[in-house]
């Protein structure tokens, strides 16, 4: 794709965060598959993090939603993807990281979700679109992202997880924190920090 980099452009440090790859049988991709074919889109340092779909590269332009549509319409021809992608500039990522709490994640007995928003949804009012149950669950809204946050010994009485069935899942896509901070330290790493 013309444009978009290539081998040697400096370009902005990316990540792409696919939805629903390698889950359930749907939407096997191999990571050095996924890997080359990104650098077919012209990226450069391509990079992924575990099998769920976290690719890391530079790309010469850096506006993400111009990226998402150029990806998802690469795979989809490519490969048959028929789902979604997120995608973050460094600078967009490193916003999100700066806006959570200090201590977020560092309570035992919880688990920490981060759940990445699509532009079209990037908004606090989408809080208003979930039900939480506040005896088990927390949920931040922080630009890009939502913090989901759940007791282990509650999970089962998650609100959260109903949204799974509603339109507006199919616009955000989870990882863990523990990821979430991994793709940063990749990011950074693409940008030569």
């Amino acid at each position: 794709m013309e444009g978009m980099g290539g081998p040697g452009t400096a370009g902005t440090a990316c990540v792409a965060l696919l939805r629903g790859i390698n889950v359930g049988g749907k939407n096997i991709i191999r990571m050095e598959v996924l890997r080359a074919s990104f650098e077919a889109m012209g990226f450069s340092s391509v990079r992924t993090l575990i099998a769920s779909g976290n690719v890391v590269f530079r790309a010469a332009g850096a506006d993400s939603r111009k990226l998402e549509r150029a990806i998802e319409k690469a795979l989809s021809h490519r490969h048959g993807y028929e789902g979604k992608v997120v995608v973050r500039n460094l600078e967009e990522y490193e916003r999100m990281m700066r806006a959570i709490p200090p201590g977020w994640g560092g309570e035992r007995g919880r688990r920490y979700y981060v759940i990445f928003l699509r532009h079209a949804i990037d908004r606090a009012s989408v809080l208003g679109e979930l039900e939480v149950n506040a005896g088990v669950e927390e949920v931040r809204y922080v630009p890009g992202a939502l913090l989901w946050s759940a007791r282990l010994d509650g999970l089962t009485q998650s609100k959260m997880s109903k949204v799974i069935a509603r339109p507006i899942y199919g616009e955000m896509t989870v990882r863990n924190l523990n990821t979430t901070r991994k793709i940063l330290e990749l990011l950074r790493e693409g940008a030569g920090f």
